[in-house]
Parts: C-alpha cells; structure tokens; sequence
C-alpha cells in the first residue's frame, strides 16, 4: 500500500457543520483537490476556541488536517476569505445556503473538482455583491450542473437531434434538455420554454458571468428560468432542498432586500 501522509495542508470552504460530542463540531467542507471532506473540529466550541471563526459556513479557509482513524481531524485553521456581506445580510446568506446544499448534493466524498470548488468560491462572492442574485443563481445552477455530469441539452431536440427552431419549444428534465415541439408533444413530463427564456439558458451557458449580468430580464421570465431549472435539479435529486423552502418563506415574508 503507498504511504498516506498522516498531515496534510488543503484550502477548505466550509458548505455546513452539525454538533458533535460536548465541544466538537462536525464540518463538511469542499476542497480543490480531494473533493468533499467530512472533517472533525476538536475543542470548537469552548469559548477559547481559537479555531472557531476561522471554520464558519462559508468561509475559505487554509486547514492543516491530521488522519484519523474514523474522522480526519482540523489542527490548524487560517482564514482567506470571509465574504463577511453574507453574515451581513438574511437573504444574501439564504442563498448561500442553497449553493452550499447544491454542492454537497452533487459531491461524492474524496472526489476531485477543482472547477467546482472555483465556482463553488466564485459564486459566494458573487452572492455578496450581486444587484440580482435570481440571475447569479441560474448562472450558477447551469454551471455547477455542467461540471457535474448534468449540462442541458439546449441547442438541439435530444430525441431527433434537429437544431431547434426559434419557436416554443419543450424542456424534459427526463431527458435533460429541450425538445422540439413535434418530440415534446405528449411527452410526459415535458414543459413549453418560451423562445425568450431558451435565448437566455444559452447565452448563460456560453457566457461567463461578467458578460451574464449585464441582461435586463422580465420577472416573467425569472420565472420561468427557476421553475425550469428547479425541475431539472428536483428531477436528478429526487427530493427538493430544505433551503428553497427557506427562500420561498422570505420571499413570502418580504424579507429580500439585498441592501448591506
């Protein structure tokens, strides 16, 4: 068997953490190039922890980490980025939230993807930024589903493989794309997606974010982008997230302002 060293350095950001023992904490991290960790903070939660504002949610963070036998073990933390616009802001840290289930989702544990983990950082500062966090997130969700296996299929029908016509056409998240509407048609599951809001599936999907923001979209339009990918992400993962529940309770509630 090759020689693991029992200590090793790896850039962290932290996607949650959960209570362990009396003053543990149990974090679930993304790093660049070991994938999804589940790692153990001793001690974290005493009140002369050192390492305890170094590990919040969605901080990046240099770890010095030792092997253990059931759980890998943080010795060392150095914060490198706090994105501190999202401790700042309830709506702002929703969404961060959701990009942090989405990811933890789609990862498999010890499995490299170091252009996950610089979306994965990217979009936390994005988030903390953006005028329009409905935009950054459809960024988002079509990127992070590109890297992970899961790219729709926009530009041709994926039955009969036809370049689609600027009509009204059909998405399938059975299928993972769009259908023209002779292959929509009946086909269960199979919603219309306006020629408006293809045009702007496929121009996020070959653009990058600079160039992103700067399209003015309908609301009717927002909505119809989140209904479509939300579908899509329900439809792979076979369960909605905890965090759009959060989302639609503040949207109720009123509670998205973005001012810092």
């Amino acid at each position: 068997m090759p020689h693991r060293e029992r200590i090793y350095r790896t850039e962290a950001i932290v996607l949650k953490h959960s209570n362990f023992g009396e003053a543990d904490r149990l974090l679930t991290v993304y790093t660049p190039y070991l994938g999804k960790l589940r790692l153990l903070a001793k001690g974290i939660r005493k009140p002369t922890s050192r390492k305890a504002g170094h590990l919040e949610s969605f901080t990046r963070t240099q770890l010095l980490v030792a092997r253990g036998r059931n759980l890998d073990i943080i010795t060392q933390a150095q914060m490198i980025e706090p994105y501190v616009a999202l401790r700042r802001n309830l709506w702002r840290m929703s969404h961060a939230y959701y990009v942090g289930e989405l990811v933890d989702r789609f990862s498999e544990e010890h499995s490299e993807n170091q252009s996950l983990y610089r979306l994965l950082a990217d979009v936390l500062g994005w988030i903390c930024e953006s005028p329009n966090l409905a935009l950054t997130m459809r960024f988002f969700e079509l990127r992070m589903l590109g890297l992970v296996g899961y790219r729709p299929q926009l530009f041709h029908c994926l039955q009969c493989n036809a370049p689609l016509e600027p009509v009204i056409n059909c998405f399938s998240a059975e299928e993972g794309g769009a259908l023209c509407p002779r292959c929509g048609e009946g086909e269960r599951g199979a919603k219309p997606i306006p020629l408006g809001a293809l045009k702007v599936l496929r121009y996020m999907q070959t653009h990058d974010y600079a160039e992103c923001t700067a399209l003015q979209l309908h609301q009717a339009t927002h909505t119809t982008l989140e209904e479509i990918l939300q579908d899509y992400l329900v439809y792979i993962l076979e369960r909605r997230l905890k965090s759009v529940e959060f989302l639609n309770i503040l949207r109720r509630s009123g509670l998205t302002t973005t001012a810092k």
